[in-house]
C-alpha cells in the first residue's frame, strides 16, 4: 500500500496496482473514487479510504462508515489526523 502525492496528481496503490487517482484543477482535486471536488487534504483522505477498502475492509467497517459520512466527508478524519486528535468520532 502506498499513496504517492505530487503537486498536481496523487495515486493510491495496493498490491502493486493503482486503485485510485486524484488530479488537481486549481485549488480543488478530482478523485476517481469520490463524486465531488475536494480539497487537497480531503483528496488524501479519499485515497486512504480507497486503500482501506482495497485491503479487505468492508462497507460495514466503522472507519469506512465515518470516512464516507457527510457533511464532514473525507475532511473530518484528515483534520483530526493532522491535529493529532483521536480517530474516534465524538458522539
Amino acid at each position: 500500500m502506498a499513496i504517492e502525492i505530487n503537486d498536481d496528481s496523487m495515486s493510491a496503490e495496493a498490491a502493486g496496482t493503482v486503485i485510485a487517482t486524484a488530479t488537481r484543477a486549481g485549488d480543488r482535486w478530482a478523485v476517481s473514487t469520490w463524486p465531488d471536488a475536494l480539497t487537497r487534504n480531503q483528496a488524501i483522505t479519499a485515497l486512504t479510504l480507497a486503500e482501506w477498502l482495497a485491503t479487505g475492509h468492508g462497507d460495514d467497517d466503522p472507519f469506512t462508515i465515518a470516512w464516507r459520512t457527510k457533511p464532514q466527508g473525507p475532511s473530518y478524519f484528515a483534520n483530526r489526523l493532522t491535529a493529532g486528535i483521536s480517530r474516534t468520532p465524538s458522539a
